[in-house]
């Protein structure tokens, strides 16, 4: 098994029924692919540290994903066409941080 963090950054004009919906569209990828995604944490509305394409703030996203899949293709992919997401990150995380954070091992969400 794999973790995986993903951050995603939306447009600040999409509605909570919009940020739950992208949510759930990223939830169904990863599902699709044999994940499953362990947590989603919802920072809210934030300050940009610079403009991007004349935007100062938006929603941040960040999730936890456990999966057997060698990468998140699709999901990304979806991301990227998405005009709504702003940006998105996808880092690996090492297994003695996953394992700290219960994502693996004995201790992993079942």
């Amino acid at each position: 098994m794999r973790v995986y963090e993903l951050m995603i950054i939306l447009h600040p004009d999409v509605d909570d029924a919009g940020v739950k919906a992208h949510l759930e569209k990223v939830t169904t990828g990863v599902e699709a692919g044999g994940g499953k995604v362990a947590t989603t944490d919802l920072w809210g509305k934030r300050r940009f540290a610079y403009e991007i394409n004349h935007i100062t703030e938006g929603i941040y996203a960040v999730l936890e994903i456990v999966t057997e899949a060698r990468d998140l293709a699709d999901v990304e992919r979806s991301l990227r066409l998405a005009d709504e997401v702003i940006r998105h990150k996808v880092i690996r995380l090492p297994e003695h941080e996953a394992t700290k954070r219960g994502l693996l091992g004995e201790s992993a969400p079942a």
